[in-house]
């Protein structure tokens, strides 16, 4: 309980740290929080000329499919990408000033959440431009965000920790990262991949997450809500593990940075 009584206490720090992450990250910027839409759309753009050429895959409406996998994904790279960084990019503020230091990851993973919520408006505008109506089932939006916040959490708090006494951990993240986007059904339906290799990306937690975001946007079915249920456990269970870790490991990030 004693982090849930950190972030009481501390909650108005966490406040203002979310609302300068999420005011900060394009403050220089031109552009400003359109980049929050161009990002992604650069992306789409590539993936939904190139991806169907190499496939040659049959998707209806693939560029719907490929958007409720993408704009997911972006999410979880994004918040694990930068928990690897942030107890590092506080170095200073962490040898002077005492707070408790699960603020930083969990102020990360709730900014990169806004902004995909943010983003996820181009999940809606794909969906409706290509005839896909929204139905009741959008109100399960803010389950499966949950889930895969929780998921996220978990990851962070590990790296977030690990990071500051290895500092390489930031480029393997990088190399696994890339390699677990390939594991993800996010450009290619997981009916292309042999049964016997199936396994693989039924081990993969983002598997069951974009499966029920497509499930609501894209195929406009009841997302298999017992699979989720399992991944939030999962994500429960790898969020307290986490946080034992980097409870641990915390002691000595003063010295260390």
């Amino acid at each position: 309980m004693k982090i849930f009584k950190n972030l009481y206490n501390y909650r108005e720090l966490l406040k203002s740290s979310v609302t300068k992450d999420i005011g900060g990250k394009y403050k220089h910027s031109f552009l400003g929080v359109l980049w929050s839409f161009l990002n992604p759309l650069l992306q789409i753009a590539v993936y939904a000329i190139i991806f169907p050429l190499i496939m040659r895959n049959e998707i209806p409406n693939y560029t719907v499919y490929m958007v409720c996998g993408l704009i997911p994904w972006n999410f979880f790279i994004s918040g694990i990408n930068r928990s690897s960084f942030v107890m590092i990019e506080n170095g200073n503020i962490i040898k002077k000033v005492y707070f408790p230091r699960e603020i930083l990851p969990i102020s990360l993973v709730t900014s990169e959440a806004i902004n995909f919520v943010i983003s996820s408006i181009i999940i809606l505008v794909f969906a409706l431009i290509n005839g896909i109506n929204l139905t009741w089932l959008v109100i399960l939006y803010p389950v499966i965000l949950i889930v895969q916040y929780i998921v996220i959490l978990g990851i962070s708090f590990i790296v977030s920790s690990i990071t500051v006494y290895f500092r390489d951990l930031q480029h393997f993240l990088g190399i696994f990262l890339q390699l677990l986007f390939y594991a993800t059904p996010i450009v290619y339906s997981i009916e292309l991949i042999p049964e016997n290799l199936r396994w693989i990306l039924q081990l993969n937690p983002m598997t069951y997450i974009i499966d029920a975001y497509r499930a609501i946007f894209y195929s406009q079915t009841m997302p298999d809500m017992k699979a989720l249920l399992i991944v939030f456990i999962i994500g429960i269970i790898g969020s307290i593990i986490g946080y034992l870790i980097f409870n641990k490991l915390q002691k000595k990030f003063a010295e260390e940075l």
